[in-house]
């Protein structure tokens, strides 16, 4: 049999096929991986210099930051502070009359008050506002309608001066001192009935604390340790 060989290779010399010759494969196509990679070779080159222009642009981000924070701190250094206006007396007392004037009982009509100082309407309102604070307190203290067990009558004898003697004394034409010290009770005694069953369960312990506040506004508003001096 005779053998056909390209015309790029020659033929052996002696007309006969060595061993060696007839088992050597021949040589294999680049692989696809090897192709995959030459032809990105580009590509990541491209990338390279693309990250290497975002690093130098965020380096030069970097080097700008520490001037312009000290341009916004010499802004914020310049810039005055604003002065903080201290909270004077008068505006807490038109915050007080206000509140009250909202949610306290008040006449039905705009006519002046009738319950001047020396009518019968006057002392009516007074007599009724101690009156109802004493009977409170015989309630709070459990010697009216007394009961092992809190009730209905003992918790009315605790609010007694909130719901009976500021609102009496309120509808008097009182003097602009008094009107004060009610309308800081007003918001001071809901406050105390609230506070202080958290600490001390008591219904005597809190009327007790309403009267001693409701005396010391009076003194304070009043000027009854100034008048004692």
């Amino acid at each position: 049999m005779r053998l056909l060989f390209p015309s790029s290779v020659p033929p052996p010399s002696n007309g006969t096929i060595s061993k060696f010759s007839a088992t050597l494969p021949p040589p294999a196509p680049p692989s696809l991986f090897l192709r995959r990679t030459m032809a990105k070779q580009p590509r990541a080159e491209a990338r390279s210099d693309g990250l290497e222009a975002s690093i130098a642009q965020e380096t030069d981000v970097e080097a700008e930051g520490p001037a312009g924070d000290n341009i916004s701190s010499s802004k914020a250094a310049a810039a005055p502070l604003s002065p903080l206006v201290p909270v004077s007396e008068k505006d807490i007392k038109k915050v007080v009359q206000k509140t009250a004037a909202t949610f306290a009982p008040r006449a039905s009509t705009a006519s002046k008050n009738p319950a001047v100082p020396g009518t019968t309407l006057y002392t009516v309102f007074e007599v009724q506002g101690y009156a109802s604070m004493f009977l409170g307190g015989a309630l709070s203290f459990n010697l009216i309608f007394p009961s092992n067990e809190p009730d209905l009558w003992r918790l009315m004898g605790m609010w007694s001066i909130w719901m009976f003697t500021i609102p009496s004394l309120r509808a008097r034409d009182c003097s602009k001192n008094e009107k004060e010290a009610l309308n800081y009770l007003f918001l001071l005694v809901p406050l105390l009935n609230v506070l202080i069953p958290f600490f001390w369960k008591s219904f005597a312990v809190v009327w007790s604390a309403d009267t001693v506040a409701f005396f010391a506004m009076y003194a304070w508003k009043l000027g009854w340790l100034e008048k004692s001096e």
